[in-house]
């Protein structure tokens, strides 16, 4: 079976597609100096924008890994963009971590894999 990869530099692909599965690299807030609520918002819409360059969409999740700076100061805020964010009766398997992120100020990091239709 053949793999594809998009958006791909010397380090990594942003997608990466094989046998019906997208895998998407971590994805991050645009503006670091902003909040846990702001961070989140803009992972999630490059997450949507790299789901549609895949051909699917964010009602296909299988698997989200949520990376936060701080757990205690940062999961409510999170989840709140989150909970908005995910149709309903769709939510993927999950797990949210602490973690000590590449850059101090990056709040929150999500890692995803979804089904193509």
């Amino acid at each position: 079976m053949s793999i594809q990869r998009q958006l791909t530099n010397e380090r990594m692909s942003q997608i990466v597609i094989h046998s019906g599965t997208v895998y998407l690299a971590g994805q991050v807030g645009d503006d670091m100096s902003a909040g846990i609520e702001q961070q989140t918002r803009e992972a999630l819409a490059n997450i949507e924008r790299l789901l549609d360059l895949a051909g699917t969409d964010k009602s296909r999740l299988l698997s989200v890994t949520i990376y936060l700076k701080d757990i205690d100061t940062h999961f409510a805020g999170m989840n709140a963009v989150w909970d908005t964010w995910l149709p309903r009766g769709v939510a993927p398997a999950r797990a949210t971590v602490e973690s000590k992120l590449c850059e101090p100020e990056i709040l929150v990091e999500l890692s995803v894999v979804a089904a193509l239709p």
